[in-house]
């Protein structure tokens, strides 16, 4: 049954990822408040890795405002590349991560589908960081987050929060090429 704390959080987040997707600063404020409020809403269904995850987005967002903001020597952040043995080492740490938190959450919780749960968890912090330094990266990682996200959230009935996140999907989908042509006129406009 939808609630209306998982109708609201939903429509504040789907705000804030749009912004995101969209380059735009006010994504991150944006993301404080739907954070705050997937955080009850995940508590009130035993996914508690999905909660310490809420947790971690409110402290990243914070972050990310200022990082965006500020950028390098106070200019906004541009959006750059991240380096392939810098993912390599990133995939690798989300993998052993999710399987240590995961045996953690089997053994002394009662928390659903804990594997997992704790790969949502971690893949998020991945892309998350990805997402707080705007490296064009971050989107595959969410695409990645979002496709398993989809049946978890459905399997315990937030219908309506599965759906958003395969919305999510296409959003992150769109993001990659949108922040890709940013990146590239960026470039352009570099002076030589």
């Amino acid at each position: 049954m939808t609630s209306a704390l998982e109708i609201a959080a939903n429509a504040v987040m789907t705000v804030s990822i749009v912004l995101s997707g969209r380059n735009n600063v006010h994504s991150w404020w944006m993301g404080i408040i739907g954070c705050a409020m997937f955080a009850a809403l995940f508590y009130s269904v035993n996914l508690y890795a999905d909660v310490a995850l809420q947790l971690f987005f409110i402290v990243t967002c914070v972050i990310g405002w200022l990082q965006w903001r500020r950028g390098a020597g106070g200019a906004p952040l541009p959006i750059s590349r991240t380096r392939l043995p810098a993912l390599l080492w990133m995939g690798g740490v989300g993998v052993l991560a999710t399987a240590g938190y995961g045996l953690m959450l089997q053994a002394y919780t009662n928390a659903y589908a804990p594997f997992i749960d704790s790969a949502v968890l971690m893949f998020s912090i991945v892309a998350q960081l990805l997402l707080m330094r705007r490296r064009l990266e971050t989107w595959p990682f969410w695409l990645l987050v979002n496709t398993v996200s989809v049946p978890l959230y459905a399997s315990r009935g937030l219908y309506v929060t599965a759906a958003l996140y395969a919305a999510y999907w296409l959003n992150a989908l769109a993001s990659w090429y949108f922040w890709r042509r940013q990146m590239q006129t960026q470039a352009q406009a570099l002076p030589v």
